[in-house]
């Protein structure tokens, strides 16, 4: 009942601010869903803050009142956020042809910093209350209060956890993760007050405060990585980029695909790359309109504005076909992941060239000259007859899942 409650409730908030709710790639929707995001935010901490200082004041309890103010604190990172998501909404201008979505980047650094500080703070404190115990007394009013900070905590958590995860929005996704370590350190305070009902000499929240620090500085770290990969360039979604690929091979034109490159400049624009391979025996105007097709069409499905290289290949030549074959077991015989693609032999009265790309994945611990001899070895093993010299361009892997 509860879960459902939830459901409810974000989905009637999205309805009733959100206009055009599906239409994530829009920058004016998604700046929408930031501005809901952090607005909701904001009326939830400050209610909770209004709440523990009245509280705090009449139990006359500076811890309620401390905690009070870090709802406070969570107000100035929606404030934060909904800069973030102002910046990121900004059409794209001739100094930045590209748009302004990787803001949501930056802000979710931001934060995740912020997160990494007042876990510090905690650990501090936390190792301080071991040192110097203080008793800690169970307080009903506190413990009812605590509670529903708690449900509220929780609530948020699943909120920016279901918008963050429909807009692949790291801001969101990092409120989420600020959140459930709000549960975290409330919850664990809840723990310490009843067991220290039972065992008071033993300082509870200083040990379980450690314990919870540790685990939210790794999660802030995480978090960090996370979002230095994407500015520095990680490679693009592998589920992305499985279905790209099997979106190019649906048209039954195109043989193979392969140097796939996809750049992301923040949520709702990535821009991509790739070779499509088509029969060299076909016409170039109908090439031409096959891969117009493919590239909309991934535009369309998958938000990604691609740009198709055409590969004309002959595999009609049955000795050609079979260089090919034994290149490719002579690859898999490896055991390195190496793959591929461009091949071509030029026949001559002395010896063949055979001319093609490999791709090497970044875990191939093989240098490319070792690649090249046990090729060469290989197909003169296989056709002693034949003098084989190989002409071989090096590529590596630009996204998940290809090498």
């Amino acid at each position: 009942m509860i879960v459902g409650c939830k459901k409810y409730m974000t989905d009637l908030l999205v309805k009733t601010f959100i206009s055009n709710p599906e239409r994530i790639d829009d920058e004016k929707v998604r700046f929408q869903y930031g501005l809901l995001s952090s607005i909701t935010g904001i009326v939830c901490n400050v209610i909770l803050f209004l709440l523990k200082l009245t509280a705090g004041f009449i139990m006359n309890s500076v811890a309620v009142i401390s905690d009070g103010f870090n709802n406070l604190s969570d107000c100035m990172s929606c404030l934060i956020t909904m800069l973030g998501y102002r910046l990121a909404s900004k059409p794209a201008d001739s100094e930045h042809p590209f748009g302004h979505g990787r803001y949501e980047y930056l802000v979710s650094f931001l934060v995740a910093a912020m997160i990494l500080v007042v876990t510090f703070q905690l650990f501090l404190e936390s190792i301080n209350k071991i040192i110097h115990p203080e008793p800690v007394h169970f307080d009903l009013l506190m413990f009812s209060l605590l509670t529903a900070s708690v449900l509220v905590k929780i609530w948020m958590s699943k909120f920016n956890q279901k918008l963050g995860t429909k807009l692949n929005n790291l801001v969101m996704l990092t409120t989420a993760q600020d959140s459930r370590n709000d549960v975290l350190v409330t919850g664990m305070t809840l723990v310490a007050m009843v067991l220290a009902a039972f065992v008071p000499q033993v300082p509870f929240d200083g040990i379980f405060g450690v314990v919870l620090a540790v685990l939210l500085c790794k999660a802030a770290i995480d978090i960090i990585k996370d979002i230095l990969d994407r500015l520095l360039g990680a490679p693009a979604d592998a589920k992305l980029t499985h279905d790209i690929r099997d979106e190019i091979l649906s048209f039954q034109e195109i043989i193979g695909v392969h140097d796939m490159i996809i750049h992301d400049y923040g949520p709702g624009c990535q821009i991509g790359s790739a070779h499509a391979e088509v029969d060299v025996h076909m016409g170039f105007l109908e090439a031409h309109d096959i891969i117009d097709c493919c590239e909309k069409q991934i535009q369309e499905k998958h938000h990604v504005m691609m740009t198709l290289h055409l590969d004309p290949v002959d595999y009609s030549n049955p000795l050609v076909n079979t260089y090919r074959a034994n290149v490719t077991e002579a690859l898999r015989t490896m055991n390195c992941g190496l793959s591929m693609h461009d091949f071509r032999a030029v026949i001559g009265p002395t010896h063949t060239n055979l001319v093609f790309d490999i791709l090497m994945p970044f875990s191939c611990s093989l240098k490319e000259d070792e690649i090249r001899s046990e090729i060469e070895a290989y197909m003169a093993k296989i056709h002693p007859e034949v003098t084989f010299y190989t002409v071989i361009t090096f590529d590596r892997s630009y996204v998940e899942g290809q090498g």
